[in-house]
């Protein structure tokens, strides 16, 4: 059974049915193109590895299908009647982890308490919290500086740990991943989720099996009683073991194997818009820069190349040849829905190679320049070929790009460690909001923001504003300071925004599903049909 789904927008969020075969009736053997970076749950904001702990781990709020917020390990939250600066959470009772201890209060605190430490790659989504403590054994109150409308919104992948656990096992401290630190957290988990970790090779299998102990058991269907994960990076492997049987669902199905999974018997797809952003982010910051062959100077810290970059890039022929269609060309980093998303701000500049040389001429650099791309090559659809079609448009104005292209566990440290002056990246939004964007990409690096500017970007106006955002309760004042915003991101050309991605799903027959539009597969809710 086929689905297809084009329009973005409103359809972003839409729910998908998807009806799909297993190979029994209980396990299902899922591969994807990357694998989790680590079980860290507060190391990594990062799709596949988010997606892997949703199943082992729980956050206090969820979202649905449809983007909807619903509880999770919190049963309510809602200001307090007495001060608007704190948030009170009611907790669900009668949860364990996995290891047979309690879920109560205390773990909540020390749970984002963790997640707002230095090497947490969450801290951004609590910088504006000052406290969390326990009001009761169930009952937490978060302490915010100022009114937080969004704190709910930013809870979503913040997944609960167990304190006692952690003290055991030496991991009351997040793994600092993009300085290679090994720590028995990123290898071992303790969560209340659905399912529990049964043995994990890294970059191989990992096995989980249904908890027996869910707190979910009569609320959702659990018929997949076992999972076994298999990242395949090859495109046509991973497409081959799913019509041949070796595997039951696949997310990342290549876009040039649509037509074939389409076609074969007992197999469905579906393809639906995605909330991610591919784009390119380019170092404007430093002096000089390490990659390039330019002394004493940093072409990319001028504008006017800029800009030239963003108008070589033809990003129409990139969605026909590179995506086979399955892409929208996109003008700025926020796919839609996110609030503060218009059509007018997603329009992206005109193809023009002529304008961009005398733009490159302009900024002193008529013969152009060399400088490295560093690009992953197991993360996103197509990604290495995206850098590729790029480095042919950007020869075009001079520019020659040599292609470092290396799986994401190498590529996302470079971004990190700011080793890097020309990039790929992708970003979703899963707290659906603008200020996700700007918090983490554009706010100056430091003080518990900007963890994937590389750019090195530093605006102290942008800065303030962006601040702003988070306690700023007059929606109208609000949504005025995203757009001002936007407005000074477009003007500067910090990144080059490329397209919205597309997520194509193969699964066997007999499965039933839904399709999530951040492509964080919840395998909870699969039915047998």
């Amino acid at each position: 059974m086929t689905m297809r789904f084009a329009a973005f927008g409103a359809a972003l969020l839409a729910t998908t049915a998807l009806t799909t075969a297993a190979a029994s009736a209980e396990t299902l053997r899922w591969a994807r193109a990357s694998e989790a970076l680590t079980l860290d749950p507060h190391s990594q904001n990062e799709g596949p590895t988010t997606t892997l702990l949703h199943q082992i781990y729980e956050p206090l709020i969820v979202r649905n299908h449809l983007g909807e917020m619903e509880p999770g390990l919190a049963l309510s939250w809602e200001p307090s009647a007495d001060d608007p600066n704190i948030w009170v959470f009611e907790l669900r009772e009668g949860v364990t982890f996995h290891g047979g201890q309690e879920f109560d209060a205390e773990d909540v605190v020390f749970s984002l308490d963790r997640a707002r430490s230095e090497t947490s790659n969450f801290k951004e989504l609590l910088t504006g919290v000052t406290e969390v403590r326990a009001a009761g054994p169930y009952t937490v109150e978060v302490v915010t500086d100022g009114p937080n409308p969004l704190l709910p919104n930013n809870l979503t992948n913040i997944m609960m740990m167990d304190a006692g656990w952690a003290a055991e096992n030496g991991a009351e401290e997040v793994q600092d991943y993009a300085a290679g630190e090994d720590t028995y957290s990123a290898r071992n988990a303790n969560g209340t989720g659905p399912y529990v970790l049964q043995s994990r090779e890294a970059d191989v299998r990992t096995v989980m099996t249904a908890n027996p102990d869910y707190w979910g058991a009569d609320e959702f269907p659990l018929d997949v009683t076992e999972i076994i994960f298999t990242p395949i990076q090859n495109p046509a492997t991973r497409v081959a073991a799913l019509l041949t049987g070796e595997v039951d669902f696949i997310q990342d199905v290549p876009v040039q194997d649509l037509q074939r999974v389409t076609d074969s018997d007992g197999i469905g797809l579906a393809t639906a818009p995605q909330n991610r952003v591919i784009f390119f982010g380019m170092n404007v910051g430093d002096e000089d820069l390490t990659s390039d062959n330019v002394d004493g100077a940093n072409p990319l810290a001028d504008v006017r190349v800029r800009r030239a970059i963003d108008i070589a890039i033809n990003r129409e022929a990139i969605q026909q040849v590179v995506m086979r269609g399955q892409s929208a060309p996109a003008g700025v980093i926020a796919p839609p829905p996110v609030a503060g998303w218009t059509p007018e701000l997603d329009e992206y500049p005109e193809w023009d190679v002529e304008a961009a040389r005398a733009l490159m001429e302009e900024a002193g650099y008529p013969d152009g320049f060399t400088i490295q791309l560093d690009c992953p090559n197991d993360r996103y659809v197509n990604d290495e070929a995206i850098c590729q079609a790029a480095v042919g448009m950007l020869a075009q104005i001079g520019i020659t790009v040599n292609l470092s292209a290396t799986p994401r566990a190498q590529h996302f440290p470079l971004i990190a460690n700011l080793e890097t002056d020309f990039y790929l990246l992708g970003w979703g939004v899963p707290t659906y909001d603008a200020e996700y964007v700007f918090n983490f990409l554009y706010h100056t690096l430091g003080e518990g923001r900007g963890s994937w500017n590389a750019t090195r970007y530093s605006n102290p106006e942008m800065d303030e504003m962006i601040a702003s955002l988070t306690s700023n309760t007059d929606l109208e004042a609000r949504n005025q300071t995203v757009a001002e915003l936007f407005a000074m991101a477009e003007e500067e050309v910090i990144y080059i925004p490329i397209h919205n991605q597309v997520l194509n799903w193969g699964i066997a027959d007999e499965w039933s599903t839904e399709v999530d539009a951040d492509d964080s597969v919840k395998f909870k809710y699969f039915e047998l049909n």
